[in-house]
């Protein structure tokens, strides 16, 4: 049987490890963001110095603003491509975060609930209603957090179909402009 500091001991352990380790998930998901960004700038620094190259090799005003408008589409092309790697950087993160969170509340309620019954085992006499008021309550709250992730989920399967509408559209309207 184990003794109530080591019980604290061992659950102070495992909150410290399981913080360790979303920090860490947090930590990789800058380090890629970094990456991304850095990767971003290189790239829009190489096509607007080649760009205004060209801009500067233009013989006359007509020539000029006709490089002008071609060198809209590859701008836009690159905002989109950036901000799509940052949203699925951002849902990887975020899913990776949601799983730990979910085994950590999954356990925390697994040992709750286990509490709660030597509670209700060792309590006295006419103390069963009050343990089972708590387990209900946590029933209840499990219930809510289940409902809230679900929602979540909804919500970020709603964005991605935008995302993925609005990349489309993109698309669409640049074959269109381009014939």
């Amino acid at each position: 049987m184990t003794t109530p500091t080591e019980q604290f001991a061992a659950f102070n352990k495992a909150n410290v490890e399981a913080a360790l380790e979303l920090a860490s998930k947090v930590l990789e998901g800058a380090e890629r963001l970094a990456q991304l960004q850095m990767a971003a700038a290189r790239e829009t620094l190489n096509d607007n110095t080649k760009q205004a190259k060209a801009l500067l090799a233009a013989k006359d005003a007509q020539e000029y603003f006709s490089l002008l408008t071609v060198q809209v589409e590859p701008g836009i092309k690159r905002a989109l491509t950036y901000s799509r790697g940052v949203y699925e950087l951002a849902t990887e993160t975020q899913s990776e975060i949601a799983k730990l969170v979910e085994a950590q509340v999954g356990e925390y309620n697994e040992n709750l609930m286990a509490a709660l019954d030597k509670v209700g085992q060792s309590a006295p006499a006419g103390s069963d209603a009050a343990v089972a008021v708590i387990k209900s309550a946590m029933a209840a709250a499990n219930t809510a957090y289940d409902n809230i992730s679900k929602a979540a989920k909804q919500v970020a399967e709603l964005t991605e179909a935008n995302m993925a509408a609005a990349t489309e559209v993109v698309g669409t309207t640049k074959k269109k402009s381009s014939k």
